[in-house]
């Protein structure tokens, strides 16, 4: 599931597999969630919100079943290497 980083101040980044109807959201302190059963027009819709924590606040949050995703160390590292190459 590709990441795409948004401008929030709540979320760092979004990703969403539409075939199975998953929104992943990383928020800003590194927690990330899956959100099930989420329609397309939703993940849509927070792309362009203007401000995606509102939108997560007043669309989102528990009108979901979610889970925690737990990052691996490995995914941690993998990160840094490819913002480390950016640099």
């Amino acid at each position: 599931m590709p990441r795409a980083a948004v401008e929030s101040t709540l979320l760092a980044a979004v990703a969403y597999d539409a075939s199975n109807q998953i929104l992943e959201l990383e928020f800003r302190d590194r927690a990330s969630y899956q959100y099930f059963g989420v329609p397309a027009e939703i993940h849509d819709a927070l792309l362009r919100a203007p401000s995606k924590g509102q939108y997560f606040n007043r669309v989102i949050r528990g009108k979901f079943r979610y889970a925690s995703r737990q990052h691996n160390r490995a995914d941690n590292l993998n990160a840094m290497d490819q913002k480390a190459s950016l640099s």
